[in-house]
């Protein structure tokens, strides 16, 4: 099989296992390393990227602040890293030339990605979306795009934000997009009215949110933990360094290795 069937079949399951009725649930990773580790756990069917995540483990603030280079070389490292499953990429609002950004990232083995509206004029939002679409049909990989719609996060009352996100959401479908992702939920009846009006939706699963299995009652396609599996882990190394340098007992994880390519 030529590289670009092997994408295009592993775009093809992304997008499978967007439409299933089964809640997509992707534990989001930085590295090759949190890759490999969170790929063999059971249950995994897809990879999700975290630009928070990576661009932190590289030093820099989230929000495009990352050479694109960079994030598109990091994203290929964990798709190399786990060939056996599909990964899509938090690709933020394109690094200013979507079809470039696109094009690299399918080049490095990316099927998927997510692509933020910053709560721009719907216009240019819409025109990101249709533009990601054309670079996957460009390159024969019928890319998976995650359209996100960052009105909830921007809103001071959320009930105003509802609307707005209901014909963001119609028109990110509409020029091509294969769910809509809505930061910032945490109602479940929001949640369900986002459902019934647009379709497929993507959420953060957090605390704050609506378990796994409301969300999949909700009728939610997908559900990305972001950066918080990044926090995780920091939090995890916080607790056993503090030890250590209390020259408190050796944890059992110290052993841990990741899976082995």
């Amino acid at each position: 099989m030529t590289p670009v069937r092997a994408a295009a079949a592993r775009a093809e399951r992304l997008r499978m296992l967007h439409a299933a009725p089964e809640l997509l649930v992707l534990v989001n990773v930085w590295d090759a390393a949190s890759a490999r580790v969170v790929a063999a756990q059971p249950g995994c069917q897809a990879l999700a990227t975290a630009s928070h995540a990576i661009a932190e483990a590289h030093g820099y603030r989230d929000g495009e602040n990352i050479p694109v280079d960079l994030m598109i070389a990091m994203c290929g490292r964990i798709a190399a890293a786990t060939p056996e499953v599909p990964v899509t990429a938090d690709l933020e609002s394109g690094y200013g030339d979507v079809r470039a950004t696109i094009t690299a990232a399918l080049e490095v083995g990316i099927v998927g990605c997510n692509l933020e509206d910053k709560v721009d004029p719907l216009d240019v939002s819409v025109a990101r979306v249709a533009d990601a679409v054309a670079a996957g049909e460009a390159a024969g990989v019928p890319l998976v795009v995650n359209a996100r719609t960052d009105v909830f996060l921007r809103a001071d009352d959320p009930a105003d934000a509802l609307d707005d996100a209901i014909a963001r959401g119609r028109a990110f479908l509409e020029a091509g997009a294969d769910v809509v992702f809505v930061p910032g939920l945490s109602d479940g009846d929001v949640i369900g009215r986002l459902v019934q009006e647009v379709g497929p939706i993507s959420v953060f699963a957090s605390p704050k949110s609506p378990s796994l299995d409301a969300l999949q009652e909700l009728g939610v396609q997908r559900a990305s933990t972001g950066p918080g599996p990044f926090g995780i882990a920091l939090a995890q190394l916080a607790r056993e360094a503090e030890g250590l340098l209390g020259h408190g007992p050796y944890p059992d994880d110290l052993g841990f290795r990741a899976p082995t390519p």
